[in-house]
């Protein structure tokens, strides 16, 4: 049975570890200052959130998020980072998840949760194919 909750302060060096597994799946590199930085965010639970997953009492799933408004209505859920270990896939741990967030956006009064992948994430996107509307829209990314 699949278990998601609010991350606690036992669950740091677990989280870390899925955490780079995460940024690594996606060719990138951290300084321990970015894990140090957004741990201290979930934990103060003001502008940024986190819930795990936990599969026979391990933790084995990640998803990371944040409410904005919306110019054009009730504020928004952004589903920044969604992470499952790669021995727990195909189990429902990331549609437990999205899941899990959706119900938390939902008691905020946001009118949706949204997200995005790579699009050669060929397996994540079955399953968002197959929870949510890919809308046509393009991300562009202005570096600073």
């Amino acid at each position: 049975m699949i278990e998601t909750r609010a991350l606690g302060a036992d669950d740091r060096e677990r989280w870390e570890e899925l955490f780079r597994a995460y940024i690594a799946f996606y060719e990138r590199d951290l300084e321990q200052a970015a894990y140090d930085r957004a741990w201290g965010e979930f934990a103060s639970g003001a502008r940024m959130h986190a819930r795990g997953a936990w599969l026979d009492d391990t933790l084995v799933g990640i998803t990371h998020f944040l409410v904005h408004p919306s110019t054009s209505g009730p504020d928004v859920c952004y589903l920044q980072d969604l992470f499952t270990a790669p021995e727990a896939r195909g189990k429902g741990i990331g549609r437990a998840l999205i899941e899990t967030v959706a119900e938390w956006a939902r008691g905020q009064g946001c009118s949706r949760v949204y997200w995005q992948t790579h699009e050669t994430n060929a397996t994540a996107r079955r399953l968002y194919d197959d929870l949510a509307v890919r809308d046509g829209f393009l991300v562009y990314r202005l570096p600073l």
